[in-house]
């Protein structure tokens, strides 16, 4: 009698862990992407703008030099305007900035 009784206690165990690791897994967890705010280009520091898929600390000093000489971004597509960044590199992070 106590082996059956430990043998459903172990099950009703397992049973318990199992269910509440399912459940778990089913509630939906914001990503990081959708929690971070986008960075304006326009405003964005040079460390704020390393945070973005292959800008260094270069380009990101070179972003916010070409904003104070030329009065900032009007489009997305200006930043192709900064030496060392083009189309391929806009598209790896252009859904992570504003203007």
């Amino acid at each position: 009698m106590k082996k059956l009784n430990y043998s459903l206690f172990a099950s009703l165990l397992m049973f318990t862990f199992a269910s509440a690791s399912v459940f778990a897994q089913s509630s939906p967890t914001p990503t990081s992407q959708a929690i971070k705010a986008k960075i304006n280009i326009n405003t964005a520091t040079v460390s704020e703008l390393t945070a973005l898929p292959g800008v260094g600390e270069k380009k990101a000093q070179a972003i916010v030099d070409y904003r104070k000489k030329n009065g900032g971004f009007t489009t997305l597509n200006d930043l192709t305007k900064v030496k060392g960044i083009g189309e391929k590199m806009l598209g790896k992070f252009k859904t992570q900035v504003t203007i």
